[in-house]
Parts: C-alpha cells; sequence; structure tokens
C-alpha cells in the first residue's frame, strides 16, 4: 500500500552544484519515509502521490490518472528553486491501491496526511482520480480537534454529491463528508451545468453548499467571488483545497477523465489557487485527474505541475517564510 519514491522521478538539468541560486527542485527535494519525517516549524512540506484511480473506474470514467503523480514529479523537477534556505521540500512516496481496495488505500493516505501535519509540515497530496480528495480530509480531520471547523474548497466542474450507499467512488466524496461531519462545510468554484443532473443541483442546495458556476466566473464577477470565497476561509479552522483538472477548458487540459469544452482558463484556476493557499489556515493541497495517458504532448501534466508549485511556494510563503 505504500512505496518510497523512485529517485528517477526527481532528476534533470544541473546548472551548478554549489550555487543554490541556480538549483531547481531536483536538487533540493529530499526523498524521506514518513515514519522518519521529523517536525517543522511550518517551514516545510511533504508531499505524497495517491497512485490510485478505482474511484474513476466506479464512477464509469476514463482510467490512467494513477499514473498522474510520478508524471507531477518529474514534470516538477526541472522547475526552479525559490525557496529560502531554511526551508525544506521532502518527499514522503506514494500509497497505492491495490486489488480495488479503494477504502483501505484512502485511510492509508489519511495518515499519512495526519502524521504530516502533526508535525506541522505544508502538505500537498498528487492524485490520483479525485477519490484522493477523501484520503486527504481523513488525515486533515484525524490531526484536527473534534469540532475544528473545516472548510473545503474545490475547483471543480463537477458536485461530486452522488449517493454512496452501494460504494463510494471519485462522485461520492463531498456528500460522504458533509453527511458524516456536521463541521464540515463546502464550496465549489467552477460547476457545469452541463456535467451535473437537477439531482446533484437540488442535493447540493440540501446540503448547503456553496457553489459558482462556470458561466458566471466572469471578470465583472470577479470581486463579488473572490468576497464570498474570503468570507467562508474566515469562518472555518481549516482550508483544504482540491483541484480537479477536469474544471479546466479541454483546450489546455486534454488529459483528464472527463474534458469540459466549456472548462475554466488556467489564469482564473491560478488566481483561485493563489488565494486560497495564501490564506493562514490553509496547511493543504490537493491536485487531481491528471492523466498523462491521455495528455497531448504533456499540456495537462506540465500545467498541473505549475499549479503545484504555485501551491507550495504560497503555502510555505504565507506559513514561516
Amino acid at each position: 500500500m505504500y512505496t518510497m519514491t523512485d529517485q528517477k522521478q526527481w532528476k534533470g538539468r544541473i546548472d551548478s552544484t554549489t550555487n543554490s541560486s541556480s538549483f531547481r527542485l531536483h536538487q533540493k527535494v529530499k526523498r524521506i519515509p514518513i515514519n522518519d519525517v521529523s517536525a517543522s516549524d511550518n517551514q516545510h512540506a511533504g508531499i505524497v502521490g495517491f497512485i490510485c484511480d478505482e474511484g474513476v473506474r466506479r464512477n464509469q470514467g476514463r482510467v490512467g490518472a494513477a499514473s498522474g503523480p510520478n508524471a507531477l514529479r518529474e514534470a516538477l523537477s526541472g522547475l526552479p528553486w525559490t525557496f529560502n534556505d531554511e526551508q525544506q521540500i521532502i518527499d514522503v512516496g506514494n500509497v497505492l491501491c491495490l486489488n480495488h481496495a479503494l477504502e483501505e488505500a484512502q485511510r492509508e493516505l489519511g495518515e499519512i496526511v495526519k502524521t504530516l501535519l502533526s508535525k506541522k509540515l505544508q502538505c500537498v497530496v498528487l492524485g490520483g482520480g479525485h477519490e484522493t480528495l477523501y484520503g486527504h480530509y481523513l488525515g486533515v480531520r484525524a490531526a484536527l480537534p473534534t469540532e475544528a471547523k473545516i472548510g473545503i474548497v474545490n475547483i471543480d466542474a463537477h458536485f461530486d454529491l452522488r449517493p454512496y450507499d452501494e460504494q463510494p467512488s471519485s462522485g461520492t466524496m463531498f456528500r460522504q463528508i458533509l453527511e458524516q461531519d456536521p463541521h464540515a462545510d463546502y464550496f465549489v468554484l467552477g460547476i457545469q451545468r452541463f456535467g451535473n443532473t437537477k439531482e446533484l443541483f437540488d442535493k447540493a442546495d440540501e446540503l448547503h453548499v456553496n457553489y459558482v458556476l462556470e458561466e458566471n466566473m466572469t471578470p465583472e464577477n470577479k470581486a463579488q467571488i473572490m468576497h464570498d470565497l474570503q468570507q467562508f476561509m474566515d469562518h472555518h479552522d481549516y482550508i483544504l483545497l482540491t483541484l480537479c483538472m477536469d474544471v479546466l477548458n479541454a483546450a489546455v487540459a486534454p488529459g483528464v477523465s472527463a474534458p469540459s469544452p466549456f472548462g475554466l482558463d488556467p489564469t482564473t484556476v491560478r488566481t483561485i489557487l493563489q488565494k486560497v493557499t495564501s490564506h493562514p489556515n490553509t496547511h493543504s493541497f490537493d491536485i487531481c485527474e491528471v492523466n498523462p495517458s491521455l495528455d497531448e504532448n504533456g499540456r495537462t501534466v506540465k500545467l498541473g505541475a505549475y499549479f503545484v508549485y504555485e501551491a507550495l511556494n504560497n503555502l510555505l510563503r504565507g506559513h514561516g517564510s
């Protein structure tokens, strides 16, 4: 269920071996088993991968996102190291979903997220299908006091509020959380009218979900959306951010399970990402549905890596830099 990352995932161009201002991520990221992680003071970040798309398979989507975490690492490797000398990014490896055991894999991911947060590291989870989010949530909840209020911010074309009485999938996570945790709330940006049934809109209203339709995410509405998002974040003790790459326009992100012709542009997603990861109560982020097998010229993987890099910079800048 758990394995360390291969060093070949972190390699690339070397401009200098002595001048840290010329270093790239692959020269600084350290691979450390989760049991050997030391406590930090919020100036370190831990990366964990979730090698799984069982939830996508159960949701009748196009599988392949299990290859996302290592593809993202390879795309991250060559990006410049822009962090302070005292800051550190570690890679604690991957959780694997074996023999379709999704629920067990989610619990294992939760244990790793809990460990990273309990040791005061910022946490970045590389999915995997969007079922990654439920394991991420389990770790956040376990690391917090029972009544701590969790605000989940999702950048996504889909509500993912389907029933889970038969089995959970990549389409059920937020309903699971909202029906099981009275101290969790949900704000989703980028919802597609064409990607969600009326039943899902009705369920969103029933569960008091805050949502913004893709068609309403315009420059004219930006100030109001950012105001509403800020208010939501300020009313919670912990902010969990999750990004499903299928929220983006299919022209810029073709390598996803469910491409969106009317999806968001990268700048809009980046603006939301910057705002949320800069909030003092945000300590974890996950990115999901990067499917290299469906990608064209690595566009989705590269864009996803840039989003991860943006999140890392903001998480570390806002907490101790």
